[in-house]
């Protein structure tokens, strides 16, 4: 028998607001923040929180996972007008991964990679790899729709990726930068065009011929 659509929002309501105060937590304390203290931020009983995630480990993997899929809902749809949409990707990607809040969890991962090896792994399965594995698939629908030149889309996606953070994210992992400057919009922007030049196709006339 299937659950009551009510019952389901409720439990879904519930693991948003797990998550959301995972986040603060994680970002206040990073990884030792303990499942008490996020239970007591969510207001509910400790046997709550593991009632939706069974340890700690999983829990941090899902908040690294949900902010990921917030800034992949930017490239659901059609491709239409590619450089439209790799735009808006790269604004969403850029106030991510250069955020307060994702330097912070990326300095707690680098710290405690060496001591939980399998949570890194899977940190970056949900977080990192997942957005280069979406980045890729876009790219290579864009590549067999003749909107780009052809190549490796997972080398296209890690290169764009790498282009959007690039030098600046050590800059904020060190502290030299803290926030977005304003008009930022307009660098990822260009950051776009230049990989949209990168990859345009090559006019048969200028091929090589052999």
């Amino acid at each position: 028998m299937s659950s009551h659509p009510h019952t389901e929002a409720v439990a879904g309501d519930t693991r948003d607001r797990l998550i959301h105060a995972a986040s603060e937590a994680f970002f206040a304390s990073g990884y030792r923040a303990s499942m008490e203290e996020i239970a007591l931020h969510a207001g509910v009983a400790k046997q709550t929180l593991y009632n939706h995630f069974a340890s700690k480990e999983e829990l941090f993997g899902e908040v690294v996972r949900a902010s990921t899929q917030r800034i992949l809902v930017s490239l659901d749809g059609d491709l239409g007008d590619l450089r439209v949409t790799l735009i808006r990707f790269a604004n969403a990607f850029r106030g991510m991964v250069l955020g307060a809040q994702c330097i912070a969890m990326y300095r707690t991962m680098i710290a405690e990679s060496t001591r939980f090896p399998l949570l890194a792994r899977a940190v970056y399965a949900v977080g990192p790899g997942l957005a280069i594995r979406q980045v890729a698939d876009l790219l290579d629908k864009a590549m067999r729709a003749g909107q780009l030149r052809k190549d490796a889309p997972d080398f296209a996606a890690e290169m764009l990726l790498g282009m959007l953070s690039g030098a600046e994210r050590t800059r904020y992992l060190l502290g030299i930068e803290q926030t977005l400057p304003e008009g930022d919009e307009a660098k990822a922007e260009r950051i776009v065009d230049c990989f949209l030049r990168a990859y345009a196709l090559i006019p048969e006339n200028t091929k090589e011929k052999s």
